[in-house]
């Protein structure tokens, strides 16, 4: 993978170079539209590049789709009441507005991604190669595509919907498309990459998208319309293709095992500071905010700045079942004390299982899944971020069993034994559904899927306001509107930059 990491900056950098006469404005060496798209290698890169804004969606993913649920919260920083901080613990506590710019940014770099998988897709239809050699490409744009709409759609409902290169201004916007409009588009994009890509050709994985990353997309779709069969189907062809669980939990998540056959895609990441390398900063926003964080990461890291949300929330922790590995695996406890400028001052890296603090400390919790020592002290770390796990698919698999009324034990117990629990032997439909929807919180916690599911079964209101009431008796730091979820609250506000400068029409969601 990193030789495709070297291939974005290499690509990065030839479009930006020139000659000495700055103001040809097609130097030699360069490439335009029309020349750039003619090998395979070429559009290969160009594939590569519709991978990339992954990567930025994901820095403000964990704000829309984790936070925004009962998992995780953020550290107050009552001495810094700057706009970013505001947005952010906005997001948290449900009081955010359509001028936020960190949830605005997920639909940005969405459709980021979306133009340069439209760019691809059509430039290879136009394009002289044979036909094995575009069908793999198309089908990983297709996926990306369909990818990045689902985000979309989930978060914001109907959508402006591009399938095609955007050459003129007028083409640059439209109206939204039903959420049934953008659906059906999804399913396309997701059946065409099921069919032009291959499984796995071998474990460890190369990071590209393959044939069950794209059923695993299909079967979620699938399961969000509530067509069970169809994602059941779809989700029993996974096994066939070498996939499977990891012997430990937490080997899902080590960056020595990048890839693997639990991995059904991730997006990928390359510690270090050469050519091609794209750390991974996650980490560092997901520690409690100090001048040193070495106690914990092995190395002195300032994230002063930038730490301090994600904190996972006490109704999370205590709804691990004893016994439960994925507990310790998943959280970890940094302890000490705060100082007067609200920064935590480390002490002690503790674990979670019956912690108790030391006396006059402070004990925080924080995300431990994601913590392997970094490469480098500046840049992050090498850790991949999981989109879609084999377990993911074990226990959807279950919901879409249940939902038909079948027996979901095997696939439930599946993920069970490997953290360690007892079997669950039986239970009545609606018993095993919330055991199913109670596993799929613990064993994704802080992949960003938590609020996704949350509306998908119809639970996100009365969750989330139930847990608000819950914290607002353990903090001090929250609003009255803080945590007072309604229907049109599901959805977030159209970016209001988009309300305003489109000419077609945006209409903005009710509520906002």
């Amino acid at each position: 993978m990193k030789k495709i990491y070297i291939i974005l900056a290499v690509l990065a950098i030839s479009v930006s170079s020139c000659k000495k006469d700055f103001i040809d404005l097609v130097p030699e060496d360069s490439y335009t539209g029309e020349s750039f798209f003619k090998t395979a290698d070429q559009f290969k890169q160009a594939v590569v590049a519709a991978y990339a804004p992954l990567r930025d969606v994901l820095l403000n993913d964990y704000f829309t789709s984790e936070m925004h649920s009962d998992n995780s919260i953020y550290q107050p920083y009552p001495s810094n009441r700057g706009t970013a901080y505001i947005y952010r613990e906005n997001i948290s506590d449900f009081t955010n507005t359509s001028t936020n710019d960190y949830a605005n940014a997920v639909w940005q770099h969405c459709y980021t991604g979306i133009s340069r998988t439209n760019i691809v897709i059509e430039r290879l239809t136009a394009s002289t190669l044979d036909e094995a050699t575009k069908a793999p490409m198309d089908g990983e744009a297709k996926f990306l595509r369909a990818w990045y709409y689902f985000k979309l759609v989930r978060l914001y409902g109907g959508l402006p919907l591009f399938l095609k290169e955007v050459k003129t201004a007028d083409e640059a916007f439209k109206t939204r498309s039903s959420v049934d409009e953008v659906y059906n588009q999804i399913i396309a994009d997701a059946k065409d990459a099921i069919n032009e890509l291959a499984p796995p050709a071998k474990f460890p994985q190369s990071g590209a998208a393959t044939k069950g990353s794209a059923t695993m997309l299909l079967a979620e779709v699938y399961a969000t319309q509530k067509k069970w069969s169809e994602a059941e189907t779809l989700l029993n062809t996974l096994p066939a293709m070498g996939y499977g669980l990891n012997a430990n939990y937490a080997d899902a998540f080590s960056p020595n095992n990048k890839n693997s056959k639990e991995s059904l895609f991730e997006v990928q990441y390359l510690a270090g500071t050469g050519l091609g390398t794209t750390p991974n900063v996650l980490t560092f926003h997901f520690l409690p905010r100090s001048t040193n964080t070495s106690i914990v990461l092995g190395i002195n890291i300032n994230n002063s700045s930038t730490g301090g949300w994600n904190t996972p929330s006490e109704d999370l922790i205590s709804s691990y079942e004893p016994g439960d590995k994925r507990l310790d695996a998943s959280i970890g406890i940094v302890e000490g004390t705060y100082n007067a400028s609200n920064l935590f001052v480390y002490s002690a890296n503790k674990s979670i299982i019956n912690y108790t603090p030391a006396t006059g400390k402070t004990g925080v919790p924080y995300i431990k899944k994601y913590v392997h020592a970094p490469l480098t002290a500046t840049t992050g770390s090498n850790d991949n971020f999981p989109i879609y796990r084999y377990s993911d698919a074990l226990l959807l698999l279950a919901e879409a069993q249940n939902e038909q009324g079948k027996s979901p034990l095997t696939a439930l117990n599946t993920v069970r034994t490997r953290a360690s629990l007892p079997d669950v032997t039986s239970g009545d439909q609606a018993t095993l559904k919330n055991i199913i929807a109670h596993e799929r919180r613990v064993e994704l916690a802080f992949e960003n899927h938590r609020w996704h599911d949350l509306v998908r079964t119809g639970k996100a209101i009365e969750t989330v306001n139930a847990f608000g009431v819950r914290l607002k008796s353990q903090v001090n730091y929250l609003s009255p509107d803080a945590y007072q979820l309604n229907e049109n609250k599901l959805l977030f506000p159209i970016p209001q930059y988009e309300v305003e400068l489109n000419p077609a029409g945006m209409i903005q969601n009710p509520g906002y």
